[in-house]
């Protein structure tokens, strides 16, 4: 009886899908449907979740910030050949800008939507890395962060932000700095379709056709070259939570007016850890070192210290009695970074690992394979980050 109840529960999950996709500015759902990758943007579905009432409560498990599909098999939070590599939008910080995504018109079931920015970026630098997926642990690791970093409604002067028409006042979903949907059983201008109120086909999707969902949102005060905004959707009807991301930028400080402007960065990348460079604009003198910083998430008891070493004789020739220590100057508990900064020749390709010294002088390394690395070439001022994980 309970396999049948199961099997059951997951006919109707099918049958009654929510659908939609975040378009503007370009996820990576939308860059797989434009390379012809992904057959169904909009069917990135976290299923089956308790996505209501309470519209954070649901883990993303391998879903994570950036979304998972299934009937393509494609993991949105490891970058691919179309996605991933380089930014599709770069705002100003405290500038407002419009968001906006596409709900199927078979698939509105109503429900609650967020945007959200994570300043970790040691953490979301584990989601830019070409050849590196992210752990389960680590994808709600940066949700959690992406929730701390949400790009509230009420952020934005003037912007619409009812209270959720499906809610009661002692639910959680009962709020006002998530967007929301109309009321699900309105008799017009209903669900999600009803906040634009926009034609259909004004989006595209593969199943019924579909309708913009256009919001504004405020940047964050915050400076990255490559970082990732999250959008999440929590449908109201069915138990599913919609999640994407899309590669920007953010830079300088802004004045609070609307940005829609758009450029790419370029960034260099090893299979096992990600590589931000950045370089001056002037007048190129070419580089013969560049200062590379290794940051490491590790958890670690008193007494620990972690260190790099490598094939290199900057990074000690696997010889651990010289390997580099990393300080913890910034770590903490909820984010463990250990870091170190080094000077090395420029075109230099090595390989290296993590090790942990314990207090009574006994060695632990991370597990195979060994990290491998080249240091970038570039205008004399050029720096360097590879960011990992333990393993």
């Amino acid at each position: 009886m309970k396999t049948t109840s199961v099997l059951a529960l997951a006919g109707l999950l099918t049958s009654v899908n929510a659908h939609g996709y975040l378009t503007i500015p370009s996820s990576r759902t939308r860059l797989g449907f434009e390379a012809g990758i992904d057959t169904c943007p909009e069917c990135s579905i976290l299923e089956p979740v308790t996505a209501w009432p309470d519209v954070e409560a649901a883990q993303v498990g391998r879903s994570g910030p950036c979304g998972y599909n299934a009937r393509v098999s494609v993991d949105y939070n490891q970058p691919g050949d179309y996605w991933g590599n380089s930014v599709v939008a770069t705002y100003t910080a405290n500038d407002i800008v419009e968001v906006q995504w596409c709900v199927d018109n078979n698939g509105d079931h109503g429900g609650m939507f967020t945007y959200g920015v994570c300043q970790n970026q040691t953490l979301v630098d584990l989601f830019l890395t070409p050849g590196y997926l992210p752990t389960t642990e680590e994808k709600q690791a940066a949700e959690d962060c992406f929730l701390d970093g949400e790009l509230k409604c009420t952020d934005v002067d003037g912007q619409s932000c009812g209270y959720n028409p499906d809610c009661t006042s002692d639910q959680a979903c009962y709020r006002n700095d998530w967007f929301t949907c109309n009321a699900f059983n309105a008799d017009s201008n209903r669900g999600c379709q009803g906040v634009d109120g926009a034609a259909l086909n004004s989006c595209k999707t593969t199943i019924a056709g579909g309708y913009t969902v256009t919001k504004k949102i405020k940047i964050p005060d915050y400076s990255s070259d490559h970082t990732l905004l999250r959008f999440r959707w929590n449908s109201f009807q069915t138990a599913q939570v919609y999640l994407h991301c899309a590669d920007i930028a953010i830079s300088g400080s802004g004045s609070g007016s609307t940005s829609s402007t758009s450029s790419t960065t370029s960034t260099i990348a090893t299979s096992a850890t990600k590589t931000s460079t950045t370089a001056s604009s002037t007048t190129c003198t070419a580089a013969t070192s560049v200062a590379v910083t290794f940051n490491e998430l590790v958890t670690t008891t008193y007494g620990e210290d972690v260190y790099v070493v490598g094939s290199i004789s900057q990074l000690g020739s696997w010889s651990t009695s010289s390997a580099i220590a990393l300080s913890a100057s910034s770590y903490t508990s909820s984010n463990p970074l250990w870091t170190a900064t080094i000077s090395l020749p420029v075109g230099t390709t090595f390989e290296y690992k993590f090790i942990k010294k314990e207090s009574d002088g006994s060695i632990v390394w991370e597990s195979d394979p060994n990290r491998s690395y080249t240091v970038p070439t570039g205008c004399s001022g050029t720096t360097a980050t590879a960011s990992a994980t333990w393993r």
